[in-house]
């Protein structure tokens, strides 16, 4: 992906219906561990938010958008957080958004996408988080998907080059593909982040799940534990396994 011109990120002619997703939150906790404190140098922490937009995920793609939101109300009170969005559809389109630090943008850039047929192109979604860090440094990468169609060994160099960069990559694979598994889990041990597994069933889970990781992003596991002292659910299973 080019480093320097951004892939403009146009309308779709449809809105995909909308569905939930419920993580398996122990596999999060436990990969969490290991995390340390994110450190942004006085300036607002930079999250790269990156989505397969391929047919299969079209089903959850609503939830998606209303999920980011609550990544940015949190960042906003912990002193802000720049969150890129990065997703890849059809054979070889991996669009890039400016960073922007208002919800109401994100949301209307990922309202204008919908999902098209293809294959995942997840290396250059690593490829791409690699260069962003090298202009400006990144303190963390979600990515959400469903599948793996490339080379295991390719995406794990990619990942360890991550990790030795200090942006972890929190994997968050919906369905059960066991290929997918075994990569996303893979990915998130190689940049020293974390996995997680969603199905069907509870969006607000996953969206616990989003804040946690903006507030780490935002503002390392200070921020964390002052989530948690507000009674936020996903802050508390956090912070459990990580005393």
């Amino acid at each position: 992906m080019p480093s320097g011109t951004k892939t403009p990120i146009t309308p779709g002619a449809q809105k995909p219906a909308q569905a939930k997703l419920r993580p398996e939150v122990a596999a999060f906790l436990d990969q969490v561990k290991s995390l340390g404190t994110a450190q942004t140098g006085g300036k607002r922490g930079r999250l790269i938010f990156a989505l397969d937009a391929t047919m299969s995920r079209q089903p959850t793609w609503d939830s998606a958008c209303a999920l980011q939101a609550d990544m940015f109300r949190e960042a906003a009170s912990i002193g802000g957080l720049d969150i890129q969005l990065v997703y890849f559809r059809g054979l070889s389109e991996c669009g890039v958004s400016q960073w922007v630090a208002d919800t109401r943008k994100l949301a209307h850039l990922m309202s204008g996408i919908d999902c098209r047929g293809g294959q995942t192109q997840i290396g250059k979604v690593l490829a791409h988080a690699r260069k962003e860090n090298e202009v400006q440094r990144v303190q963390a990468m979600v990515f959400v998907g469903d599948a793996m169609e490339e080379s295991v060994d390719a995406l794990c160099a990619a990942a360890g080059q991550l990790g030795l960069l200090g942006v972890p990559v929190f994997m968050f694979q919906e369905g059960g593909d066991p290929v997918a598994e075994n990569a996303y889990r893979e990915i998130a041990r190689l940049s020293r982040g974390v996995y997680c597994r969603f199905d069907t069933g509870a969006a607000h889970e996953l969206g616990e799940l989003l804040r946690a990781a903006a507030a780490y992003a935002a503002g390392g596991m200070k921020a964390l534990s002052n989530l948690s002292a507000r009674n936020d659910p996903g802050a508390r299973k956090l912070l459990a396994q990580l005393k």
